[in-house]
């Protein structure tokens, strides 16, 4: 310290006696001092102020898991079976392509115009058929398609689709092919509705004959084939068709879908829209559901 009054070595003797004297008191007043505790761990957590009582450590509550959806077959879930998490479909593109659209018909001079499918030249849409009561292929198609988005999605699976609502005309048949190759599907599916004789009953699947685009995958197109006709006979009560091909299997080479093709594909028609018995199944949306239920199972089976 600096400049100031200094104390005498009396003062000074005095000074320490009550300064000893003021710290007993205090020693009395509060007790002995607390042993030291131990620390563990990295760092010790701060703790309460000397005296006061402890608090009770907060509880933390459990992340709770994301629910496991149910399995679309209705048996016991895959992805529980697997595995939290687990997904057959992960890593997949799926290419959908639902036929039609909901405004073809007020715009012929569009979807009239030719475009070249691979064989020969065709139009570029058409507004596709209807029930006797005038519910659409194109509703159909699409209803069909959004239930089956959903559920490969649920799957794991990445999905491209051709178009994205039931408004509007067209994208033509040759665009839809290009949208599902440049997007690297490694399965696509064609959703469409027939409008056969009136008699007739029955779903179909469409199958691609090699023609030079789609030759590497018109063996794996066959199996996928074979694989979407046997989810149709077991998971929903649509019988093959009895008007149609053969066992519900028909190859074609006129239709661009197919005929532009570079990854396995096979065009689905799902039941005959003229047929009364098939139209009360169509137009249900309880069996629009069973059918994009049975469309996943076949591409599970097929990429498995």
């Amino acid at each position: 310290m600096t400049g100031g009054h200094r104390p005498t070595p009396g003062q000074r003797g005095r000074l320490r006696l009550a300064a000893a004297a003021v710290a007993g008191l205090l020693a009395a007043a509060c007790g002995p001092a607390p042993a030291s505790q131990p620390v563990t761990g990295a760092a010790a957590a701060p703790g309460p102020a000397a005296g006061a009582p402890p608090r009770p450590a907060a509880a933390i509550p459990a992340r709770p898991r994301p629910p496991v959806p149910p399995d679309p077959s209705g048996s016991p879930s895959r992805a529980g079976a697997a595995g939290r998490g687990a997904r057959p479909l992960a890593g997949t593109t799926v290419g959908i392509d639902p036929g039609h659209n909901g405004d073809n018909g007020a715009n012929q001079s569009f979807i009239g115009h030719l475009v070249w499918n691979g064989a020969e030249m065709e139009s570029c849409d058409t507004t596709g058929t209807q029930t006797e009561s005038g519910y659409t292929e194109a509703r159909f198609n699409f209803n069909v398609a959004g239930y089956l988005r959903a559920y490969l999605r649920r799957d794991g699976a990445r999905v491209v689709m051709t178009r994205d609502g039931n408004r509007g005309a067209g994208p033509c048949v040759n665009r839809r092919a290009q949208i599902i190759n440049q997007a690297h599907a490694q399965v696509a599916i064609d959703i469409h509705a027939d409008g056969g004789p009136s008699w007739g009953r029955g779903f179909t699947v469409l199958e691609p004959v090699a023609d030079g685009p789609n030759d590497k995958v018109t063996g794996a197109s066959a199996r996928l084939a074979r694989e979407v006709r046997s989810a149709l006979l077991a998971r929903t009560p649509m019988p093959a068709s009895d008007y149609y091909g053969q066992a519900g299997l028909i190859s074609r080479d006129d239709l661009a879908g197919l005929n532009l093709t570079r990854v396995p594909k096979i065009l689905i028609e799902c039941g005959n829209m003229r047929n009364a018995a098939d139209a009360r199944l169509l137009t249900s949306p309880g069996f629009q559901r069973r059918i994009a239920r049975a469309l996943l199972a076949a591409v599970v089976a097929f990429v498995r």
